[in-house]
């Protein structure tokens, strides 16, 4: 392959024709529904995702589904309506609050950062960060916890194994009651949940099991956030939508994907994870995208970690096996 910056671009009339075929087949012939239901959020993926669900199965076959809570971005149900208007799919707005304080989501989550920050409470906003600066050091992944008070006073220290784990834990609840309550409109209606990972977030772990992962089919897993960001141009997703910063959409204060996990630019992690995947010499991803080679392996030292660490989130349960089939 004669490696460049452009090497990892598609087509994206051909790419979307192939989903869109891809979807409607899945749906109405392999998995036997009568449509589907997007979770949408206001980012591109689900907007990239929702577009082409209708587009295979008919705009009166598919409906979207906002799921926020109390600390949700105000900006999400504005800019999925805006999207709606162009796309003409009806939607339906469930607001998860409730479940989440049933579920002691936050209050469990709270009780493990006040023992880091005595001080905080309902005032307070919150996330966890990892270390920025990923290509001039190849760092483990260490998580901090940052606080903000109600008058913009941030602090922030790393995270103890046991404080991180509680958080993760009690905040993942967001992710799997959205996933029930996505599976509910589903199969109230006997139509499929389609997924909205793109690759970036299932190969190396940038989701909850069970919750964000959870899901019938997931027409962009195979796509890098660059490959995404071309169908939704293609795709004339509204440009609000394009430039929104991805977030995670699970802490209090507003956290980047960047910060909170792939520690660098989408535009040189995939061109230097393209590259490594198709076998290209670092030399040469670091010549191409003005980079050091030390900067290309500490990129690509940082994938491996990830996929490694989190190949359990991929796995089928395991099953123990009869003695009879042995």
């Amino acid at each position: 392959m004669n490696f460049t910056k452009d090497s990892i671009l598609i087509n994206p009339k051909e790419e979307s024709e192939r989903i869109i075929e891809s979807i409607r087949n899945s749906v109405f012939n392999i998995l036997k529904k009568r449509g589907g239901v997007v979770g949408v959020s206001g980012g591109v993926d689900s907007s990239v995702v929702l577009t082409l669900a209708a587009k295979a199965l008919g705009s009166d076959k598919v409906i979207a589904i906002m799921l926020p809570e109390k600390e949700s971005s105000d900006e999400n149900i504005p800019l999925v309506k805006k999207l709606l208007e162009i796309v003409g799919v009806k939607y339906i707005i469930e607001n998860l609050t409730d479940a989440l304080t049933g579920f002691k989501c936050y209050q469990r989550r709270d009780e493990a950062v006040k023992k880091i920050f005595p001080e905080f409470n309902s005032s307070y906003k919150m996330k966890i960060t990892l270390p920025n600066n990923l290509l001039n050091r190849n760092s483990f992944n260490l998580f901090y916890l940052e606080i903000i008070s109600p008058e913009g006073e941030s602090k922030k220290v790393r995270l103890s194994l046991n404080e991180y784990l509680q958080i993760v834990a009690a905040s993942n609840f967001k992710q799997r009651c959205r996933m029930s309550m996505l599976y509910y409109h589903a199969e109230s209606r006997n139509y499929a949940v389609i997924g909205t990972p793109n690759k970036n977030e299932h190969d190396q772990g940038f989701f909850v099991k069970y919750g964000d992962s959870g899901s019938d089919l997931r027409p962009i897993k195979h796509l890098f956030k660059t490959q995404v960001y071309q169908l939704a141009d293609y795709l004339k997703i509204p440009i609000e939508i394009k430039d929104r910063v991805p977030t995670s959409d699970t802490y209090s204060a507003e956290q980047t994907q960047e910060e909170f996990f792939f520690r660098v630019p989408f535009y040189l992690l995939d061109r230097i994870w393209f590259g490594w995947e198709n076998n290209i010499e670092k030399e040469i991803i670091a010549e191409e995208l003005n980079l050091t080679i030390d900067q290309v392996e500490n990129v690509i030292d940082d994938i491996i970690r990830k996929k490694n660490t989190t190949e359990y989130l991929r796995k089928n349960p395991i099953d123990v096996i009869s003695e009879e089939t042995q």
